[in-house]
């Protein structure tokens, strides 16, 4: 009996009925011409060529700012593709995060962006600490600066990776219990010089709970 189950899920599965989760087709978070699903300061992030961008190169960021979205994700294979732009530059890409009431920062986990933090994971507003980062040079000879780079971030239950274009930056696990393994999902522009956090095809695979 148990063989005939088994034996019927594997025709469901090549026939389409059932995929595994890391065959599923990404959900784009991000449709390139509308803030629908997403919310933050409109003064400081526009969308221009089908990507977001957070702030400017003719005038200082005066904060750090972030826009979220406005659904919560959990496990999940995030892919996107980012580009700063300007002399000190610096932003990152917010997971399992929460707004701050009335403030304009965040909480959570930030898979980093910036010299020095380049696929990094920093803790944003909590512990305000790198948690992992990567060897230096790592990144030296993938890394494609002022232009598109991709990034994956992948969070399963205590273990988070990062990838910056193919190469493995982090793979961290949560030690501690407390930490919140569920949040939004955010980009930010770091306060400080005129500077231009770019990002687009904003994609995610919601993995199962007990992967």
């Amino acid at each position: 009996m148990l063989l005939r189950a088994f034996a019927l899920v594997l025709v469901l599965i090549s026939s389409g009925f059932v995929r595994a989760a890391d065959d599923e087709k990404p959900v784009a978070l991000f449709d390139g011409k509308s803030f629908d699903g997403w919310e933050g300061n409109l003064d400081v992030f526009r969308i221009e060529d089908g990507a977001i961008v957070g702030g400017s190169l003719k005038k200082d960021v005066a904060r750090n700012e972030f826009l979220c979205t406005k659904k919560e994700y959990g496990d999940f294979d995030l892919r996107l593709k980012f580009k700063l732009l300007g002399k000190g530059a610096n932003a990152g890409v917010q997971i399992r995060t929460k707004r701050i009431p009335n403030h304009h920062e965040v909480s959570g986990y930030q898979a980093d962006l910036g010299d020095g933090y380049w696929g990094a994971l920093y803790d944003e507003s909590r512990r305000n600490k790198i948690l992992a980062a990567p060897k230096q040079g790592t990144l030296d000879k993938a890394l494609k600066r002022d232009d598109w780079n991709d990034y994956r971030i992948r969070c399963e239950g205590k273990r988070i990776q990062l990838w910056v274009n193919g190469v493995q930056t982090v793979d961290y696990t949560e030690q501690d219990k407390d930490i919140a393994e569920r949040g939004v999902i955010a980009v930010q522009i770091h306060g400080g010089p005129p500077s231009e956090a770019w990002y687009k095809d904003i994609a995610l695979v919601e993995l199962p709970a007990d992967k």
